[in-house]
């Protein structure tokens, strides 16, 4: 299969053919044997921590399912943000740290609910998008419409799958962030117990789930970072949604909690798991 197309289309350097060709292409061979005899849509859900690759590996599958003649399409955890407002809202009434966008309980779960509904029935479906330059959803008269059912839905996000934690497990902080903005612990015991009452009932949706492991939270900084600059180059750097470095330092302590429990428990329930370095290159790919 050529992608030559679609390294040039996504501004992808050569070195990600082999990537592609010598990983990607059996995880898209197998999820394209599984959807044959499996319910449609068939929902494939891809975990991995901030800047580990989750987009380009759904474009690219998206792109091997086209090719295939079987209609795919990717949604993010990210476009279920709730609105700025919104999270001012709940950082009032419930905790600061709540404005900040990312952990959950600051996504929109019956938007989501309602989509892959959606997805699996005989209607035009609108698919979410969040414009994290402003903070804020895009208007929902821009939201692109798909024809569905579709054959596979991709839904990926940095702590898609992750489990609830035990509630010993949020006695003590993970950070400063936690030490010094949550002491009594409001904030994450709030964040926990989304994750029980309305995370894992959407992630029952997924049917095959894949994983980009990270080597460690510490990598997460600097590829957050990456993902920053090449926002700044594209949007201007002046826009008022780009952060610094030393904001976004503070910005990945809300996440730092979760990455880490992804990286010790999701593992188990993973379908392939694609074991990443410093330099996001994979090591290797552990299958059941």
């Amino acid at each position: 299969m050529d992608i030559t197309g679609f390294l040039t289309e996504h501004q992808l350097p050569d070195s990600y053919r082999t990537t592609a060709l010598k990983w990607f292409m059996p995880l898209a061979e197998e999820i394209a044997e599984h959807q044959k005899s499996a319910n449609k849509p068939f929902f494939v859900g891809v975990n991995g921590c901030q800047g580990s690759g989750k987009s380009t590996l759904c474009d690219f599958l998206v792109h091997y399912f086209t090719s295939k003649n079987l209609t795919a399409v990717t949604v993010s955890l990210d476009d279920f943000y709730l609105s700025k407002q919104s999270r001012v809202e709940l950082a009032e009434s419930v905790h600061p740290l709540l404005k900040t966008r990312g952990v959950p309980g600051t996504h929109n779960t019956p938007l989501a609910l309602q989509t892959f509904t959606a997805l699996g029935e005989t209607e035009d479906v609108a698919l979410p998008r969040f414009n994290k330059a402003i903070n804020d959803p895009f208007p929902s008269a821009q939201w692109p419409v798909i024809q569905a059912p579709v054959d596979i839905v991709l839904m990926e996000g940095w702590c898609w799958g992750v489990d609830a934690q035990a509630p010993q497990a949020l006695n003590e902080p993970v950070n400063i962030l936690e030490s010094e903005e949550d002491p009594d612990g409001t904030w994450r015991n709030f964040v926990n117990d989304k994750i029980t009452d309305e995370y894992e009932s959407l992630y029952r949706f997924m049917q095959y789930w894949v994983m980009l492991k990270g080597p460690s939270f510490e990598h997460v900084y600097k590829w957050r970072c990456e993902q920053e600059h090449k926002l700044a180059a594209k949007t201007g750097k002046h826009n008022a949604g780009i952060m610094s470095d030393e904001q976004i330092l503070r910005f990945i302590q809300h996440y730092q909690r979760l990455t880490e429990h992804a990286f010790a428990t999701l593992p188990d329930k993973c379908n392939q798991v694609f074991e990443l370095d410093e330099n996001r290159i994979i090591k290797d790919v552990i299958r059941k």
